[in-house]
């Protein structure tokens, strides 16, 4: 088998899947790219057996053939190579290939694609469509809420929900939780699946920046997803997900309204001064003045700053977990936000104001308990 093929267009394309390989011990071969070659068409596949990534592009080829080559040698060969056709010659009878490329000739072994996991096709499946960029929204708003406790693997992915009138992406570690909603995105049936957290980083960098419709199909074992030249396909966590809906409180009465960014520079600098374990820090509520606290009696550290706002409700003393808070703004884009309360140990949420109507973005934050210094 021979083929002829640009360097860069070729590095492009393997760099897009990459993600999806695997280093395992176990089954050596998943450290390897597939390259199948059909009437002029290199398609390459990476596979860690619970994630598969696929892409395809024109070679110049007269033969069809099949070849598993190691992952990094060739990644790493094609990043210091100039821009130029490279061509590459498999023996089918032993695996060996070499890359000519220039006035060099590199030789390494490869392993029969025949050997290689079968990638998972789509069986009886549903589908919706989304542009990308609503796609890649939802993953920056809710992948940093997912929970890292494989005790609780429902709660390592996003939760969606699929209904004739909206799109719901839900994350929670149970510390803290975000609900994005999609009022412009639905699908034609109702359903809920919950994606694994390293299938939608994945997703999130291989997506591309314009607006193109990725198209989403689900079964009841994975999710396929299609853009460009690029299939995705996961195993979905076979879990039940926790009823998000019962921790939401509903009648929060105290709503405070600040500006985003002064919010977040306060609560960062705060931040440094606080306990290393509990991250503390105090809000304290008088009227139109926020006074943001912390501090670490270990090593007699503290810090105090006060900014307005306004406010509607009691004025009130909470504490929270400051990386949180912190991690949240950061997530939203909009200028204003409001913090929505009840009492001191009950959720806060956390809501932008403004922004795109068809967006509904919940966050909620957890309070921690409020040490007693003064």
């Amino acid at each position: 088998m021979r083929f002829i093929v640009s360097t860069s267009t070729l590095l492009k394309q393997l760099q897009s899947v990459s993600g999806a390989l695997s280093n395992s011990t176990v089954l050596p071969i998943l450290e390897n790219f597939l390259f199948e070659i059909k009437d002029g068409n290199l398609t390459i596949s990476a596979t860690d057996l619970q994630t598969s990534m696929t892409t395809s592009l024109s070679v110049e080829a007269k033969e069809n053939g099949r070849i598993a080559i190691p992952s990094r040698i060739l990644l790493e060969t094609l990043k210091s190579l100039p821009e130029q056709p490279v061509t590459f010659s498999v023996d089918d009878s032993t695996f060996a290939i070499e890359i000519s490329a220039g006035d060099g000739k590199y030789k390494l072994s490869g392993e029969n694609g025949e050997d290689f996991p079968k990638i998972p096709t789509v069986e009886n499946a549903s589908s919706v469509n989304l542009p990308a960029s609503v796609l890649a929204e939802a993953i920056n708003k809710t992948i940093f809420a997912v929970s890292n406790d494989e005790l609780r693997p429902a709660m390592t992915g996003v939760f969606c929900q699929l209904t004739t009138d909206s799109l719901t992406f839900v994350a929670t570690d149970a510390h803290k939780l975000v609900r994005y909603r999609r009022k412009d995105a639905k699908a034609a049936s109702t359903a809920s699946f919950i994606l694994p957290k390293k299938a939608l980083t994945l997703l999130k960098s291989a997506l591309p920046t314009d607006d193109i419709n990725v198209s989403v199909e689900y079964n009841n074992t994975s999710a396929f997803f299609k853009f460009g030249n690029i299939n995705m396909v996961c195993r979905l966590i076979d879990e039940r997900y926790p009823d998000y809906e019962a921790v939401i409180p509903l009648n929060n009465p105290n709503k405070l309204s600040i500006d985003r960014q002064s919010f977040l520079g306060s609560l960062s600098r705060v931040a440094i001064y606080a306990n290393k374990t509990t991250h503390q820090v105090r809000l304290k509520i008088n009227g139109s003045e926020l006074n943001i606290s912390s501090e670490d009696i270990d090593f007699a550290n503290e810090a105090h700053e006060r900014l307005s706002c306004q406010y509607e409700g009691e004025d009130m003393e909470i504490g929270f977990n400051a990386r949180f808070l912190i991690e949240m703004l950061k997530n939203l884009a909009c200028e204003e936000v409001s913090l929505e309360m009840s009492t001191p140990n009950r959720a806060g949420l956390l809501l932008p104001q403004g922004g795109d109507e068809n967006e509904d973005v919940l966050m909620l934050v957890m309070p921690v308990m409020l040490n007693s210094y003064a």
